[in-house]
């Protein structure tokens, strides 16, 4: 999936959990949902945090290669550890890891597929997949724009 895709996915389901928890820091954990969201693709130099980060995103796919380590429930946890020791706000926290989530549902709903268990190298994919960039991919993200309305609707009426 495309960045674009990745970060509304994050945005969407950050702010439908924010709405659900009628979260009064819901911008916090909206803003960092969104980040969340792409995260994962540190891996790979041509996204939108690996042109942020051009070194670090060498690195790390030098040293795991793309979709391996970051796309696995082994970095989302080691995440949860250092964000849980380093960052004192707990609607951030969940909004980075709500993110990452989603992105990792993303891709392994792509034909590549996510390395999920990493080191094992098992390739993890849904059974319905799609071509990143694709039409599909578009209507996955009008679909998330639309969930992303529809709870901030609640989130506008609960404040």
């Amino acid at each position: 999936m495309t960045g674009k895709t990745h970060i509304m996915a994050g945005i969407a389901a950050s702010t439908a959990v924010a709405a659900i928890n009628n979260d009064y820091e819901a911008s916090w954990l909206i803003a960092a949902g969104a980040l969340g969201g792409i995260i994962p693709d540190i891996c790979h130099g041509g996204s939108k945090i690996g042109r942020r980060f051009p070194v670090l995103s060498k690195v790390v796919n030098t040293v795991f290669g793309h979709r391996t380590f970051t796309h696995s429930l082994l970095f989302l946890a080691l995440m949860a550890f250092i964000l849980t020791r380093f960052v004192d706000n707990s609607s951030i926290i969940t909004g980075i890891l709500i993110g990452m989530g989603t992105h990792l549902v993303l891709d392994a709903s792509t034909k590549n597929g996510i390395k999920l268990l990493y080191p094992a190298s098992i390739t993890i994919r849904l059974p319905i997949t799609t071509k990143t960039g694709g039409t599909v991919e578009n209507i996955v993200l009008l679909v998330l724009t639309v969930v992303t309305i529809y709870y901030a609707n609640h989130l506008l009426n609960f404040f």
